[in-house]
């Protein structure tokens, strides 16, 4: 009887942990140029947890210099609630990280990026963030959290299937095709940056 026992036990864990994935590719381009990469990963587990995963690797030549930079971001919900977001990059001008946790009854917000600092607390439930875009459209909502500088992205509808985010001076837009995250477009200064949907 011990022995069935300790089957089961050692069985269980397989099933608690079972879970769903859906797995996104883009292509990074600047000028009909690729330049890199972008994959999104949704993990969906039996337990009401789900983990969103951003990987993007992009290399290219800017005038006179050259832009390098990895950054993996690693977003946890419990249901709709996030509860620890962590961001850490890599560029040719330094290593960043930024990280919201949920702690007790708020959030404690760290975001150190290029030429880009903030430290804050959060009260309010963050149930939508720059990850989900990947796998949702954010229809009826006029702010997204964005995990990568620890605050909110501004959204606004500019069409059918088309998003404006604005944050100080960043701007983005979403573009979908039947729910489906199609493409992104990060203006710059120098080149606009499109993030856009292989599969």
């Amino acid at each position: 009887m011990k022995q069935l026992v300790l089957r089961l036990l050692l069985i269980l864990p397989v099933f608690t942990n079972a879970q769903t994935t859906e797995t996104h590719h883009y292509a990074v381009e600047v000028a009909g140029i690729r330049i890199g990469t972008m994959t999104a990963v949704r993990e969906q587990h039996t337990d009401n947890r789900s983990t969103y995963t951003l990987v993007s690797d992009v290399k290219v030549k800017l005038l006179v210099y050259t832009v390098t930079i990895y950054y993996k971001v690693i977003s946890q919900f419990v249901g709709e609630k996030l509860m620890l977001s962590t961001v850490n990059a890599k560029t040719n001008r330094g290593n960043y990280a930024s990280r919201t946790e949920w702690k007790g009854n708020q959030y404690v917000i760290t975001a150190n990026q290029y030429k880009y600092d903030r430290q804050a607390v959060e009260q309010n439930p963050i149930d939508f963030s720059v990850s989900s875009l990947y796998f949702q459209e954010p229809t009826g909502r006029n702010r997204v959290y964005a995990e990568y500088f620890g605050d909110y992205f501004r959204f606004t509808k500019t069409a059918a299937g088309t998003y404006r985010a604005r944050l100080d001076d960043r701007e983005d837009d979403y573009i979908y095709e039947k729910g489906r995250l199609v493409r992104v477009i990060k203006h710059n200064k120098i080149k606009n940056f499109i993030v856009r949907l292989l599969d």
